[in-house]
């Protein structure tokens, strides 16, 4: 698996969270979440690039981050934009008066390039507006078509239709309207016991529910006119995924994982995989390039993810795609980075972790050092702070790195004893 490559000269790295690539824009709470996690962009930074944040970088963070990333204060410039409700946030710039401020930080980098989170129809116009290429294509922005496609492809349904076209086996289901709903779970459960219930678009498991056969119904009637994909629930002993990344000559398989669920949602990632039977792992990885090779052939450029589940038998089925950045991508760049170059990839993972009591960024750092968890760039094993200070100050977001899965559950111990807490989240 090869890694990731590092594009020259500066960038905008736009983290638009907000975007109508992963859900519906009045999903408000689940952008708010979302939109908190937007500090670890800082990690993808080189000196001269402009990160472009929905959350503002505390001067604690910042400070810890170009640290340990070798880099100078002051060499990255953040602009913060403010939430625009129902508006995606590379047009909330406009709306808060910001993109003449960003014009100018451009204007000062000639050849700057645009690194969005999602690739959507309001980043590809911000770039044109600009006067700036995307990352990673040509200096006209992404034909319109490009955009479609991954508007489709980052919906269940449009990954159901390619993946059922390239041979990805799949768990039995059908995509339907809110008014066909309850039929099409009625009619799947006189065959399997128990379904899964998604939002055609969504991510990391919001809004999903299961429904068991004999059970009432746990959600209200949804509007007649959303989308909805409904699904034979697999019961499986992994949640996996692989993440490649395309380009204009080559499709790579960078990296794969398993995540760690609860509920149904993402709470967190291990990678490599370990323990997965070699067919299986085979497969995941044939399934991603494919999908990659789909992607390039209709002029995607850019990273994105295969998720899949491993029944107890070790048949795997596929059950979607995201193509954009993920929080994975962006935790993989850091590790790559962090552990250094010509040195074997660690195990690495990343989660939460509750703390005992409110802390300050700067007072966590310290907890690690004491426990001697602070990791540096070069190290063997250890933690990063991987995000800002938490609202609640107490449910830290961390990376923790290790050469090997036994290495890397004793530096997690080690870390909920450092925090006096011994409970994940």
């Amino acid at each position: 698996m090869t890694a990731e490559p590092e594009p020259p000269g500066p960038r905008v790295i736009l983290a638009n969270f907000v975007s109508p690539l992963a859900v519906d824009l009045s999903e408000a709470s689940a952008l708010r979440t979302w939109s908190e996690q937007a500090p670890r962009k800082i990690w993808l930074a080189r000196p001269g690039d402009v990160l472009v944040v929905p959350a503002p970088l505390s001067d604690a963070f910042c400070r810890y981050a170009l640290d340990r990333l070798g880099m100078p204060d002051g060499s990255v410039t953040v602009l913060t934009v403010p939430d625009a409700p129902g508006v995606p946030m590379a047009e909330a710039l406009a709306v808060h008066g910001l993109l003449e401020t960003l014009r100018t930080l451009v204007r000062e980098r000639p050849g700057a390039r645009l690194l969005p989170t999602a690739l959507d129809e309001a980043s590809a116009a911000l770039a044109a507006d600009l006067g700036i290429a995307i990352d990673l294509y040509a200096a006209d922005a992404p034909l319109p078509h490009i955009l479609r496609r991954v508007a489709e492809l980052n919906t269940k349904s449009g990954f159901r239709e390619v993946a059922a076209r390239l041979g990805m086996r799949l768990p039995a289901g059908t995509a339907c309207s809110g008014a066909e709903l309850p039929g099409r779970i009625g009619r799947l459960l006189e065959t399997y016991e128990k379904v899964v219930v998604k939002p055609d678009r969504s991510a990391g498991g919001h809004g999903l529910h299961f429904v068991a056969r004999g059970e009432p119904p746990a959600q209200p009637p949804p509007p007649a006119d959303s989308r909805w994909v409904v699904e034979r629930y697999v019961d499986h002993t992994r949640a996996v995924s692989a993440q490649g990344h395309a380009t204009a000559t080559q499709v790579d398989v960078v990296f794969d994982g398993e995540m760690r669920m609860s509920g149904g949602s993402f709470a967190g990632y291990v990678s490599p995989l370990a323990g997965l039977p070699a067919p299986a792992r085979e497969e995941l990885a044939r399934w991603a390039g494919d999908l990659g090779r789909e992607l390039a052939a209709d002029g995607y450029r850019g990273p994105y993810s295969l998720d899949a589940v491993c029944a107890a038998d070790g048949t795997l089925y596929a059950l979607e795609c995201n193509v954009r950045r993920t929080a994975t991508t962006t935790a993989h760049a850091m590790v790559t980075r962090l552990a250094g170059g010509g040195r074997a990839a660690p195990t690495w993972s990343i989660g939460k972790i509750r703390a005992a009591a409110g802390l300050s960024f700067d007072a966590t750092a310290r907890h690690l050092a004491a426990a001697g968890l602070d990791f540096r760039a070069g190290d063997s094993e250890g933690v990063i702070l991987y995000a800002d200070a938490p609202p609640d100050g107490v449910s830290w977001r961390y990376a923790a790195l290790a050469a090997d899965r036994a290495r890397l559950t004793e530096v997690e111990v080690r870390l909920a004893a450092a925090l006096g807490h011994n409970e994940s989240i």
